[in-house]
């Protein structure tokens, strides 16, 4: 065998181990990969979606979709982010004045979901609850319960997030109500207005999770349950999610926040204030003006500087750490 065949030979080699490596997908994107290499997203923070082969698929697509279907888009929901899916896509961007890139991202998912009344919240010969209505979902009992001026009118199981994807803890109001989005979202959908991610109390085709840690942090119901509760619910109805009763754990890792923080750990910090007695509107997990005079406050009765920041020494006033 001459020289020249040892060199074509070689490079055949390169090429069929280049080719044979699988082909990893952009980190930047927030995507993960199933066992068969296909993309699957069923993330609800906010995960980056866009054309691809093979086509992103998973839950976070079907709500896309069910959600431009909703707002007058040609699409029918099938979890897959094909050519179709982003046509729609390009022209919600187009129609929305944004950068026509067929890519969802979190600008998008903001505008896309934005708060607004959406569908009728009433159902023929319903009526929507009189009196002040609040939703209390336990994430250690698996409980859904209403309350209409303090009193507990009815309690549902539900299934809530697992460990690796959990309910967000707070104190969150319904901005957006639905019908029959189908598939994993079951017959409605009420979604919150939590600042990192899309979550809302929705009904389910996997009624054997209900009653279990199961969700990617949204809140499952038997689509019966859901289709009692939907009607009652006025747009903007508090829901706190609580963990044995509670915003916070008994110990938390001293994250620095300061105004402008969003997330669970802004949470748990106002919502201890909130228990001794430092009074603003809601745990909602978003750091702003009437956080920080909070913070403030707590600061100076306790001899901390008043700095309006979280750090180490705010968190062991609280007893939040050791």
């Amino acid at each position: 065998m001459n020289n020249k065949v040892l060199i074509f030979v070689f490079i055949l080699n390169l090429f069929s181990v280049a080719f044979s490596l699988p082909v990893q997908a952009a980190p930047d994107l927030n995507i993960s990969s199933d066992n068969s290499q296909r993309i699957v997203v069923n993330r609800t923070d906010f995960p980056v979606l866009y054309f691809k082969k093979p086509n992103i698929r998973g839950e976070a697509v079907y709500l896309l979709e069910a959600r431009l279907r909703e707002l007058g888009y040609d699409i029918l929901p099938d979890g897959v982010y094909d050519a179709e899916t982003e046509k729609a896509v390009r022209l919600f961007q187009i129609a929305n004045q944004l950068e026509d890139s067929g890519v969802v991202n979190k600008k998008i998912w903001l505008v896309l979901m934005e708060e607004d009344k959406g569908e009728d919240c009433f159902t023929k010969d319903e009526e929507q609850m009189k009196g002040r209505v609040v939703i209390v979902i336990d994430t250690a009992t698996r409980r859904l319960m209403l309350y209409q001026d303090g009193e507990k009118i009815v309690s549902y199981p539900v299934a809530v997030g697992k460990n690796s994807t959990p309910s967000p803890i707070g104190e969150w109001k319904i901005v957006h109500k639905s019908l029959n989005w189908g598939n994993g979202f079951g017959t409605r959908w009420m979604g919150l207005n939590v600042p990192w991610g899309i979550y809302g109390i929705h009904g389910t085709n996997k009624p054997g999770s209900i009653g279990s840690y199961a969700s990617h942090g949204c809140i499952r119901m038997f689509n019966r349950d859901v289709e009692k509760l939907y009607p009652l619910i006025p747009w903007g109805t508090t829901v706190r999610i609580v963990n044995n009763g509670k915003m916070y754990p008994e110990k938390v890792a001293p994250k620095p926040l300061k105004k402008g923080s969003l997330g669970q750990q802004v949470v748990y910090v106002q919502a201890r204030l909130k228990d001794l007695g430092y009074v603003f509107d809601r745990a909602d997990g978003r750091y702003g003006n009437m956080t920080e005079l909070a913070v403030k406050y707590f600061q100076i009765t306790h001899g901390i500087e008043p700095t309006g920041e979280v750090d180490e020494a705010v968190y062991r006033a609280l007893g939040l750490i050791d």
